[in-house]
């Protein structure tokens, strides 16, 4: 069964979730980005989210992080939650 494991930043709108993937891209500390910023009580562990099962995320939070790059932050992408930033930790096929 696949698997993976990710953290995550949530927050409002497109435009500080690009910012702040500008920022991670630039050198910052994801999880620190993640603490200051994150609208999501996974915030308090750096955005880690632990590890998952296809269907236990949203669709479109599936969809990145059981296709996407490991290891690369990726997003924005928009949920009915709002906008995330992905990186995937690991994965298992």
């Amino acid at each position: 069964m696949k698997r993976a494991s990710a953290r995550h930043i949530l927050v409002a709108t497109e435009e500080l979730c690009t910012n702040l993937k500008a920022q991670i891209e630039g050198g910052a500390d994801f999880a620190a980005v993640a603490k200051e910023h994150s609208l999501c009580p996974s915030k308090r562990n750096g955005g880690a989210l632990g590890v998952f099962s296809p269907g236990q995320m949203v669709r479109e939070f599936d969809q990145v992080v059981f296709t996407g790059e490991i290891g690369k932050v990726l997003g924005p992408v928009k949920t009915q939650f709002g906008y995330h930033l992905i990186e995937i930790t690991s994965r298992t096929e």
